[in-house]
């Protein structure tokens, strides 16, 4: 699936015991696609040797400070993999 700019997405809440680039802050929480970033290889696969890693759209995705840590008026935004994402219902 690809996401378009002005979606809602929910940031995978798994805690992998592998390498992730899942900031733990976003775990679990709502935000909204900003932009489309192209495609690039995922860093979990490099970091476990599997070759060929994975290539996944990567998004940038804003996220609500208030959200994230209960206070701030600022967003937050975060590049994350396609594998990272799940839709939210609108």
């Amino acid at each position: 699936m690809t996401y378009a700019p002005g979606a809602r997405v929910r940031a995978r809440s798994a805690d992998p015991d592998h390498h992730t680039r899942v900031p733990r802050y976003v775990r679990g929480h709502v935000g909204e696609i900003v932009e489309v970033e192209g495609e690039w290889p995922l860093p979990d696969d490099q970091a476990r040797g599997i070759t060929p890693p994975r290539v996944e759209h990567v998004y940038a995705v804003r996220f609500p400070a208030r959200d994230l840590w209960g206070a701030g008026t600022h967003s937050v935004v975060v590049d994350l993999w396609e594998s990272y994402l799940e839709e939210v219902a609108p």
